[in-house]
């Protein structure tokens, strides 16, 4: 209940903290807008479209179009030039643009003609976030323009960040465990439990201990009237364990029967089914992690034996010592196991906990002083933890490591999207 009531506070302050970050966060078309709302001032209009569906840029009697073209082909800019409502040919405008992308990288991008149009030299690459630098030269005149075209993009202040928990990390190079998912039950140590019965046939007089408790190693279980020499001896624990099974009573004869099981739970045995198809990738010694599948702990060990015996449903047992000093592995339970076949160096990885779906994209949020910014990426190999990056993302990027459905949150509640 304590932990239940722990967790309900963390989550009633990450919303309130959210609200308060809704209330404060900053527009991803921050310098556009001027603080309209703040000065209760009418909203920014749309922006005007031209006839192949891009962005208009007037000056005087001079009109550049410019679109974000990706039908066939990767991300590019194309641009109409008019003067005094006239179609110019592309090669009576120079233009030149510059992208100006969060911590101030830059793309440079030319242009020659295509049909009617100026085709950009440049792919756009994700995120389309970052300010419009435009320069276009006409007939010795010259136009310039510039605007922000921010996408995935907020800004959030240090302190807010720190009471949000968000944390981050650094993408770089490691490791990728390939690993094979099997499934099963948690036994006990039989080389750990010893039957106890009388050394001589007599009498049971006392008897101390009851199923469930625990004794150690020497304590007296009971003392018994032998029947011929009519001595009274002790009956000692062999080893230090739990009472399983007590059949001794008072007043009864010992007549060779097992009279307690003790069993030492210090370790038990984590019992897991390996099916035929990967049977032969797995050995002894190979690392295991365990999860518990009522209450999700997780163990550690590695396999130590392999049975040459199949069982009914063909599979093959692995056994995986375990240590349980604790006691809070109990025989019966139902497990999951990763058993690490192989390790697979990465030149770039991020943790899986930083993931989140922004678009039709799985990305990571870039953090550039108190912005944060959306980074598409392409991924290859995976597994518990972490996840390959083969594309979209630069190593020594200071990525969101946790917590980083706030960031998403933020970023949905502007809506911002880029031009096409």
């Amino acid at each position: 209940m304590k932990s239940s009531n722990t967790k309900f506070i963390q989550l009633f302050w990450i919303a309130s903290f959210a609200i308060f970050l809704s209330a404060c966060g900053v527009s991803d078309n921050a310098s556009q807008s001027s603080n309209a709302e703040d000065n209760n001032s009418e909203a920014e209009p749309e922006v005007e479209k031209g006839p192949h569906g891009g962005r208009m840029l007037h000056s005087g009697n001079f009109s550049l179009e410019l679109s974000i073209f990706e039908t066939g082909v990767p991300p590019e800019f194309r641009a109409w030039a008019t003067n005094a409502g006239q179609l110019l040919a592309p090669d009576e405008v120079d233009l030149k643009i510059k992208l100006i992308r969060l911590g101030d990288k830059v793309d440079n991008i030319s242009f020659k003609p295509q049909g009617d149009a100026m085709r950009g030299d440049t792919v756009i690459y994700e995120p389309h976030s970052f300010v419009v630098n435009i320069r276009a030269i006409h007939d010795g005149k010259t136009h310039s323009w510039e605007y922000d075209n921010f996408e995935g993009r907020t800004k959030i202040e240090p302190k807010v960040a720190e009471a949000l928990n968000i944390g981050t990390s650094v993408a770089e190079s490691g490791t990728i465990s390939e690993t094979v998912k099997v499934y099963g039950k948690i036994a006990s140590n039989t080389e750990r439990v010893r039957n106890v019965s009388a050394r001589f046939n007599g009498v049971v007089r006392t008897v101390k201990p009851s199923i469930g408790d625990t004794v150690t190693k020497g304590q007296v279980l009971a003392r018994v009237e032998s029947n011929e020499s009519l001595k009274t001896y002790s009956i000692k624990a062999p080893i230090s364990g739990i009472i399983t099974q007590r059949n001794a009573n008072p007043g009864e004869q010992t007549n060779d029967r097992n009279l307690f099981t003790i069993m030492d739970t210090s370790t038990v045995w984590a019992n897991l089914s390996i099916f035929p198809a990967d049977r032969k990738r797995i050995r002894t010694g190979m690392p295991v992690k365990i999860t518990t599948a009522i209450d999700g702990q997780a163990f550690e060990g590695k396999i130590d034996r392999i049975n040459v015996m199949s069982e009914a449903n063909q599979a093959v047992n692995a056994r995986v010592v375990l240590n349980n000093k604790d006691g809070s592995l109990l025989p019966g339970t139902f497990i999951t196991a990763n058993i690490e076949i192989a390790q697979h160096p990465v030149a770039l990885l991020v943790k899986r906990a930083g993931l989140q779906a922004f678009r039709d994209f799985t990305v990571v949020y870039a953090k550039i002083g108190d912005e944060y910014e959306v980074r598409m990426l392409d991924l290859g190999r995976k597994d518990s933890d972490s996840i390959e990056v083969l594309g979209g993302l630069e190593p020594g990027t200071r990525y969101v490591s946790e917590n980083s459905f706030i960031i998403k949150a933020d970023i949905e509640k502007s809506g911002a999207s880029h031009d096409h």
